[in-house]
């Protein structure tokens, strides 16, 4: 299956995946047609140059001005000449003079080096306090930061703006370090009593949570003399918690009880059932408002190891007011209950922001449902169903046939409105780094270049991204409509007839692999994950080898891992094993593809379980997101293609009870 025949298209593949690199673009072909593989013809001295810019981006690097002013030398009218201009004028910046800088600024306009170097700037600015300076630039930020955004507000402050310190209010509440130019803005919030003891200790709570020791220190330095944690007391929770509770502490001050509270959360990320046996040996020595913290935080650890004794651990937690991340985890436990009262309940505690999240949006009017509260739930279902994603699809379904106007035919671009794209100059900055193999770089400039424009335009820029084969541009830009959509741009099939012998082959589902593929690489052959996953269905190299020895593939070699035909045979074939591993499910194995076999089996119930509910339960964000994204894609094909199975409740399905 994997070896007969397939030399030549090896061949032609490999001339692809180089098309691709190289950041090629073939010119437009008549309306509706895809033009044939790219060969591209990349000029000797833009090879050249290509080499020159990487040159100066490592003397950029490391700080020597010299070679990059040489570098810079052999880089005019290079499209990514602009990075070279930054990075010369962002070596000497802090002494550089301010006419010299605003030239700088005016020569960059309209590029992201522009507004890098704008951001730089301006910080440089606020560490100086040129208040009138940083007030005339910063209107024309596009992309701004945490750093930034505190001297903005500090400059408000300057010139009065009484608004600004409420402003600065909620940068406070984060687990992380936050940017030095915050801190005058903190002190003027804790003189003026908008900060107080509460609110630093809610920060060092959140500190505590991640398991941040130093920034629990930096934080506590806000705290009146006297107040703050010992911080050999802190080490000692972080790493001996069960000792701390087993012994007897002093808890006259908030900060001894904090410690021994931390100590809970701390011993409940490894074992929440010896937290709680500790903690509850204890809790009576707290307030109730303690109490009511470290039972949800235990619960909320225990929720995410999907331990059935979680919701009870929530219920102990009383009243008190738990975050969001909290919140979301009681929703999961009490779903994998059927708890729906408490489903209710914990949605409606969240933040008014937290409560639009689509997942929470659903799950609200879920409950009313089962609670017989239809009237209340079916506004909520109808928003949603306007909506493509998952729980917009369940939404739409669990309305049932709704009569309505018929879609309007997608916009159709002219060859004019593609042309027009093509040309952008943040487009050639976007091929070039994709060229030079940074992809990162190529797509925030490939999103500079769409970030105003209208669905039109943005379907116009999608259709010229198909007809270049920019497979993952073209669903990445055609996924920003608003209005105007196009689901044969967002949902490409490029490989669709490549694929067809090993579907046939491993007896799989089309629009399943497809969706997964979609969400694995965009369809792009030769991209690399970090965690070092390649091709198109994004094979690690163990797994890769595994598959290829069980397959009989006698000269597999690591380098052919992405060559189109043997990543599909290869990942249809560890697909279809995977399916057999775990009843034919398309979400186990979903699961399984991202996280593996065993956590999938793992995650599963002594009963069967809602398929819907057991996604949304996945302990990994990235993996819950992940199942979530390739059902629902998968749905989306079956409609295009015109499957049989088009509903995606229908293809969900229920979670088999774990052996």
């Amino acid at each position: 299956m994997l070896t007969a025949g397939a030399a030549p298209l090896r061949r032609r593949v490999a001339r692809l995946a180089l098309a691709l690199a190289a950041g090629a673009f073939v010119a437009l072909g008549p309306l509706g047609a895809t033009p044939a593989a790219a060969q591209p013809q990349v000029p000797a001295q833009m090879l050249q140059q290509d080499e020159d810019f990487r040159a100066a981006r490592d003397a950029f690097r490391v700080g020597q001005a010299a070679r990059l002013d040489q570098a810079a030398a052999r880089l005019r009218g290079h499209p990514l000449e602009p990075w070279v201009q930054y990075w010369q004028l962002r070596l000497r910046l802090d002494t550089a003079e301010v006419a010299e800088v605003q030239a700088a600024l005016a020569r960059l306009a309209d590029t992201r080096a522009g507004d890098q170097l704008r951001s730089d700037w301006l910080k440089v600015l606020g560490r100086r306090g040129q208040w009138d300076l940083f007030a005339a630039e910063h209107p024309r930020l596009v992309n701004s930061d945490i750093e930034v955004d505190c001297h903005a507000l500090t400059q408000r402050r300057v010139v009065g703006d009484a608004s600004a310190l409420a402003e600065a209010r909620p940068l406070w509440f984060t687990s992380r370090d936050v940017p030095e130019s915050c801190t005058p803005l903190f002190q003027d919030l804790i003189a003026a009593g908008s900060l107080r003891v509460d609110d630093i200790w809610a920060r060092i709570r959140l500190a505590f949570e991640a398991g941040q020791a130093g920034t629990v220190r930096r934080v506590a330095a806000f705290l009146p003399v006297g107040q703050q944690p010992d911080g050999k007391a802190v080490d000692f929770a972080l790493n001996n918690p069960q000792a701390v509770l087993d012994r007897k502490n002093e808890l006259r001050t908030r900060a001894q009880r904090e410690v021994v509270m931390f100590a809970a959360h701390r011993l409940a990320r490894t074992s929440p059932q010896n937290a709680a046996e500790a903690w509850e040996r204890i809790d009576q020595l707290f307030s109730e408002s303690e109490r009511g913290y470290t039972w949800g935080a235990i619960a909320w650890l225990a929720a995410r190891r999907l331990d059935p004794e979680a919701l009870r651990w929530f219920r102990m937690a009383g009243g008190v007011q738990l975050n969001d991340e909290m919140l979301g985890w009681r929703v999961r436990a009490a779903l994998r209950a059927e708890a729906w009262t408490e489903v209710l309940a914990a949605i409606g505690q969240m933040t008014p922001r937290e409560q639009q999240d689509a997942a929470w949006r659903y799950w609200r009017a879920r409950a009313l449902r089962e609670l017989k509260r239809s009237d209340e739930a079916v506004p909520i279902l109808v928003a949603l169903s306007r909506e493509f994603s998952f729980y917009g699809q369940l939404a739409l379904e669990d309305l049932g046939p709704v009569a309505g106007a018929p879609a309007p035919p997608p916009f159709k671009p002219s060859r004019e409105e593609m042309d027009a794209f093509g040309k952008h100059p943040a487009v050639h900055r976007a091929l070039a780094f994709y060229r030079l193999q940074m992809r990162f770089e190529g797509n925030r400039e490939w999103f500079w270049a769409i970030r105003t424009m209208t669905d039109e335009q943005l379907l116009a820029a999608a259709e010229w991204s198909r007809r270049n084969r920019l497979w993952d541009r073209a669903i990445a830009t055609a996924e920003r409509t608003r209005e105007h959509h196009d689901f044969s741009l967002r949902f490409l099939a490029p490989f669709r007839e490549e694929l067809q012998p090993h579907l046939k082959s491993q007896q799989l589902d089309e629009a399943f692999v497809l969706g997964l593929i979609r969400q694995e690489s965009r369809f792009l052959p030769d991209v690399r994950s970090h965690a070092g996953a390649s091709g198109l269905m994004q094979l690690m190299p163990a797994t890769a080898a595994w598959v290829a020895k069980r397959s009989g593939m006698l000269d597999f070699r690591p380098a052919l891992v992405n060559d189109v035909q043997v990543n599909l045979g290869l990942g249809t074939a560890y697909l279809r094993t995977v399916l057999n591993d775990l009843d034919d499910h398309p979400v186990l194995a979903s699961a399984a593809y991202n996280a593996g076999p065993g956590r999938a089996r793992a995650w599963r119930t002594v009963q069967p379980l809602e398929a819907a509910i057991y996604a949304e339960s996945i302990p990994f964000g990235e993996t819950r997101d992940y199942v979530k994204r390739v059902m629902s894609n998968a749905t989306y094909y079956a409609q295009q293609f015109g499957h049989q199975t088009t509903s995606l409740r229908a293809r969900i399905g229920t979670i088999p009870a774990r052996n």
